[in-house]
């Protein structure tokens, strides 16, 4: 008769589960919570003490750690010195575990969870036989998703086991499941104790879905997530109509809801194309808002994403269905403005969570590596800024000045922003000279560039692109400061009376 372990935490589909296997011939072995809800099923099961002829312990902790458990998953049938000693010892052969783990991820995301909790789920046993089984999937199955038991059911009833084929990929997918399960504790640990440049990095991600294509139609993609409760991020978003979202559609989407995040409390409208916001507006009304972040640029914004930071209402919804947008991402819909964009049947609308988490730091992928940075979550205030200049800011420029700042570092360097009344009028980004981002972004603005302000995303090296921002009529900038030559922009600045805020941070985004 052969022989199966199962201890598993996620009880879904147990009950059939081994229901079928005892059908096919199999002795099941068990333990715990596991063994006590199968007992309740009118399933018999063999305690894993009567197998180990030793008590579970130190309150579950050793129960299943014991050499005729995992001799019995280890050992190599077609080995005769393995098979002697098996015999010797009186282990018997496993052929089948059925493991999922203590629910760590789980634990970590309630509320007010303790230390102490963590720790107790943290699996030690589960993670030692699913490793033992998958190392011997030669002759061991090892299960440890429940979407994997109607194949290994079928295959034992159909070749009296599964194949050798289904259990190297469920030995695959095994160590994934412990590889992921040790990265997420890790991680727990690491943050937990404040370890800083550790001597290795581990993430575990899930899919999330198998994408069309990449940012071409040759290049293959997939979306995957770290489980985060994230706030303002696509992994916890929710589609509710639309097509299938594709890689362009999430990179740009994840730098729309990264820009909107700097604006909590204040109702703001963010439109973006190509990862770079082309409108941004802030206002006292969600739909002024709208109407802001619209006229700065309605060309680029023909086929952008737009997300709002407060629900869509009618009259937006209005507007918007007459254009072409790929996706609206707001917290919430009005009902009405729902039916109205929903009509449309390709646009994407999707809410997203504005609780939760925030990210400590940003990955980019190198060939072969892995750049890890710190978030760039500094936010200008006025306490931290010197105006370096005769001519002194309006406290209308002021604000348009830190407004200007929130927005400049989501836009790639070299980069430029003009802003004006609470949006943006004209954006210069991915330059490789300053004073040609300046250019575009005040070509942009035109005749709005008039007595607006104009941020950088770095120092200016030179004065030139003060000269330009002069001739369209700047009449404040913001900049990190920082060069050596400083003082050439300062002078030009006082020569043509604009006044320069000087913040000491700069932005770069490459």
């Amino acid at each position: 008769m052969k022989r199966a372990l199962v201890s598993v935490s996620n009880k879904t589909g147990l009950v059939d589960f081994v229901q079928g296997l005892v059908d096919c011939g199999y002795q099941i072995i068990s333990t715990g919570g596991t063994k006590k809800a199968l007992d309740d099923a009118g399933i018999p099961t063999i305690a894993i003490d009567d197998v180990t002829h030793f008590p579970e312990m130190l309150d579950g902790r050793v129960k299943t750690l014991h050499p005729l458990i995992h001799g019995g998953l280890l050992g190599v049938r077609d080995k005769e010195s393995h098979v002697a000693q098996m015999k010797e010892h009186s282990i018997e052969p496993i052929d089948l575990v059925c493991v999922n783990l203590y629910p760590f991820k789980e634990t970590i995301s309630k509320p007010n969870f303790t230390h102490a909790e963590a720790i107790e789920n943290i699996d030690i046993g589960g993670p030692s036989m699913i490793r033992s089984a998958a190392k011997n999937h030669q002759f061991v199955t090892v299960v440890t998703d429940v979407s994997d038991y109607p194949t290994v059911i079928e295959e034992i009833k159909t070749h009296g086991d599964t194949t050798l084929e289904t259990r190297q990929k469920l030995a695959a997918k095994a160590f994934r499941t412990t590889a992921a399960y040790d990265a997420m504790i890790q991680k727990y640990l690491t943050d937990k104790f404040e370890v800083e440049n550790p001597e290795k990095v581990v993430y575990g991600f899930d899919l999330v879905q198998t994408l069309r294509y990449g940012e071409n139609p040759h290049q293959s993609a997939s979306f995957y997530t770290d489980g985060s409760k994230m706030r303002y991020a696509m992994t916890t978003a929710k589609q509710l109509h639309g097509k299938e979202l594709s890689y362009n559609n999430i990179q740009d989407a994840n730098a729309t809801l990264q820009i909107l995040k700097e604006f909590i409390g204040t109702p703001a409208v963010v439109a973006v194309k190509h990862m770079n916001p082309c409108g941004v507006a802030i206002s006292d009304n969600i739909t002024d808002a709208w109407k802001k972040a619209y006229a700065a640029d309605p060309i680029s914004i023909f086929g952008g994403i737009v997300a709002f930071n407060e629900e869509v209402n009618i009259e937006c919804a209005t507007e918007m269905s007459q254009m072409f947008l790929e996706i609206i991402l707001a917290p919430s819909f009005s009902k009405e403005a729902f039916e109205i964009l929903s009509q449309k049947k390709n646009i994407r609308l999707m809410t997203f969570e504005t609780e939760g988490d925030d990210a400590k730091n940003k990955m980019v992928s190198v060939t072969g590596g892995l750049l890890v940075q710190g978030e760039d979550d500094y936010h200008e205030c006025v306490e931290d800024c010197k105006v370096v200049t005769n001519a002194q800011p309006t406290s209308e420029q002021i604000t348009d000045s830190i407004f200007g700042m929130k927005i400049v570092k989501h836009v790639k360097s070299n980069a430029i922003v003009l802003v004006k009344d609470g949006h943006t009028i004209g954006i210069g980004a991915g330059q490789m000279n300053r004073v040609g981002a300046a250019k575009i972004a005040c070509e942009q603005a035109g005749e709005k560039a008039k007595d607006s302000v104009l941020a950088s995303d770095a120092f200016f090296p030179m004065n030139d692109t003060v000269e330009l921002a002069s001739e369209y009529g700047v009449a404040c900038i913001i900049q990190p400061g920082g060069s050596i030559k400083d003082q050439d922009s300062i002078d030009k600045c006082n020569e043509k009376n604009i006044a320069m805020i000087v913040t000491g941070k700069r932005h770069f985004k490459h």
